[in-house]
């Protein structure tokens, strides 16, 4: 029994010492702990400047990574517009997701929110009403993205308030749509007018325009001569790809209406040529004696118009004949 003992003794290892760098780590664990612990006020500020950095720091990444992608596609087979869109949505869930994780870290923000929660019926009724056309807008931005009815850089007509406008889409946000004029100008649209709106893509596929400007003539005009003036221009001019005729399209009230119909590289450069050759085919119409009529009326009067016969003054005799004609001294006034 002894020597069991004894063997037992003999066993037996000292117990391991543990190392000051193993006593000193959870230490300062504990110590950074202390700092950012949500129960405290200063810890959940400490903690909410960490979400915020961390939130930057991940909006970063992506636009960086977009910008790689843009940069590896040259010939813009990705969409920029469709990327941006993406790019925006993706940063505005990634904050609200922040904003979530960061009040349910927060003990009392976490039973704020359970609070608000409970009795958030009629709340929730009076910002759905709110933001229905915010959201309204941002659905109407997704079916944009999806559907894909343009693309950054395609030149858009539609009616807005000012009348009939051509712009060129240049950014499509989660909330509105933003094209620029040939003059510099601005239209924004909200995401759901422009999805709800009647607009014509002048360059979605075929970017070539046809030009088709309307020039009257008089009826006592050659209508071959006047033809020729206008094929001969418009054959002449260096931004016009092809001519296709000119035939007469209406016999107006004082005019005969000619269309000339040319092919364009684009709406822009077509709304161009227009004004130069309505500018030559004046100069030419000049010079070949061709009339370009404008609107004017005849007056007809019936029946006869009596003028009354002045009056003669009785010539005493033996007065000279000059003497009947002699005019009346103006009466000084005053």
């Amino acid at each position: 029994m002894l020597a069991s003992v004894l063997n037992t003794k003999g066993n037996a290892t000292p117990a391991a010492k543990a190392s000051p760098e193993v006593a000193s780590a959870p230490k300062a664990l504990t110590d950074l702990t202390h700092y950012v612990n949500p129960h405290h006020f200063w810890g959940a500020v400490v903690l909410g400047v960490l979400f915020l950095i961390f939130g930057l720091v991940l909006s970063r990444l992506l636009r960086r990574a977009l910008k790689t992608l843009i940069d590896h596609d040259p010939n813009e087979h990705i969409d920029r517009m469709t990327l941006s869109f993406i790019s925006n949505l993706v940063t505005f869930i990634m904050w609200i997701v922040l904003a979530l994780l960061f009040s349910h870290a927060v003990p009392a923000l976490n039973k704020l929110t359970t609070s608000l929660l409970a009795g958030v019926s009629i709340v929730s009724v009076v910002i759905g009403f709110a933001a229905q056309s915010t959201l309204g807008n941002l659905v109407s931005g997704i079916s944009l993205v999806i559907y894909k009815p343009f693309r950054r850089g395609d030149r858009l007509q539609l009616t807005t308030p000012t009348g009939l406008e051509t712009g060129i889409v240049e950014n499509l946000s989660l909330g509105y749509t933003v094209l620029r004029t040939f003059d510099n100008r601005r239209i924004v649209l909200s995401n759901g007018t422009i999805a709800n709106q009647i607009m014509i893509n002048l360059s979605s596929i075929d970017p070539r325009v046809m030009m088709s400007p309307t020039i009257s003539i008089g009826y006592n005009s050659d209508i071959e001569q006047a033809r020729a003036i206008i094929l001969e221009l418009a054959q002449a001019h260096q931004d016009v790809l092809e001519v296709v005729g000119c035939p007469v399209v209406s016999l107006g009230a004082s005019s005969v209406d000619l269309s000339l119909r040319a092919w364009c590289r684009d709406s822009a450069i077509a709304k161009g040529v227009e004004h130069d050759l309505l500018e030559n085919v004046k100069k030419r119409f000049d010079a070949a004696g061709i009339e370009i009529p404008y609107a004017y009326q005849n007056l007809i009067l019936s029946g006869q118009l009596s003028v009354p016969a002045p009056e003669k003054a009785a010539v005493p005799p033996g007065a000279a004949p000059s003497d009947q004609v002699a005019d009346k001294p103006a009466r000084p006034e005053g």
